[in-house]
């Protein structure tokens, strides 16, 4: 057995046991599915003749996929740091490489059924969402959507030495940047300045990409744009992730 399979074993049993956090995964986007949904239930945006239900679901599922990602593996490496566990596993031939692989394997299939889940829930009354545009190529967004957060998740738990500290650091980073980015609030409705800060985040470019993939709306440019965009917030985060990586809190 290699290394990388005995990590993705390990942390798909510690995932599994915290039955907790998996039930809180799948509720949550749910949770905000059931309130925008009923607030908005029966109205058409006039520009595109889609359902509000159409971008709004795209939005909260995007949300969903990034939170999920964040708190999986931040909260993984302080309690494996916390528990010795990573310094066992650096006895190991096992590089910080294979825990981020491991743990992105772990969020695919978690994601997956996150999305097919949602989809299904948000088609049915009273939300009557339209899945009409070319849906497969929500698949790769999604991806992407993983891998960039995962790596966002990387740099928040290799820098706090606490749950706690995860937990509030991560929700001042990804509440503020679901309402600026558009994903709970159109960004139309934002004054202009808000509109160019929304760019800066990544939540922009998934929720743009969903809503094409998803809904129909926009065009194809916008969402080769977000593919690309989201590569680079990846590469970026997962290289300041990895340097500041760390086997222990001593370090």
């Amino acid at each position: 057995m290699t290394a990388f399979v005995a990590l993705t074993r390990a942390t798909i049993k510690a995932s599994s046991r915290d039955t907790a956090t998996v039930f809180f995964t799948f509720a949550f986007p749910l949770i905000f599915l059931v309130i925008f949904g009923l607030i908005f239930q029966g109205q058409e945006v006039e520009e595109t003749g889609n359902q509000y239900i159409d971008f709004i679901a795209p939005g909260v599922l995007s949300w969903g996929l990034g939170n999920a990602a964040v708190f999986g593996i931040a909260f993984m490496l302080v309690q494996w740091r916390r528990d010795d566990l990573l310094r066992l596993i650096r006895l190991t031939p096992s590089r910080a490489s294979s825990v981020v692989l491991a743990r992105l394997v772990v969020a695919v299939f978690v994601g997956i059924a996150q999305c097919v889940l949602f989809i299904a829930v948000a088609m049915l009354p009273p939300f009557n969402m339209t899945v009409a545009g070319p849906w497969p190529l929500a698949l790769p967004i999604m991806l992407l959507t993983i891998a960039t957060f995962l790596a966002l998740g990387l740099i928040i738990g290799s820098a706090a030495n606490t749950p706690e500290a995860v937990g509030a650091v991560t929700n001042c980073v990804v509440i503020p940047m679901a309402f600026l980015s558009g994903a709970f609030i159109p960004v139309e409705l934002m004054p202009g300045w808000l509109q160019s800060v929304s760019y800066a985040m990544p939540l922009r470019y998934v929720d743009d990409a969903l809503v094409y993939s998803l809904a129909g709306a926009g065009e194809a440019r916008a969402y080769w744009v977000a593919c690309l965009a989201l590569l680079g917030f990846g590469a970026v985060f997962t290289a300041v992730g990895l340097r500041l990586f760390k086997w222990g809190n001593e370090e």
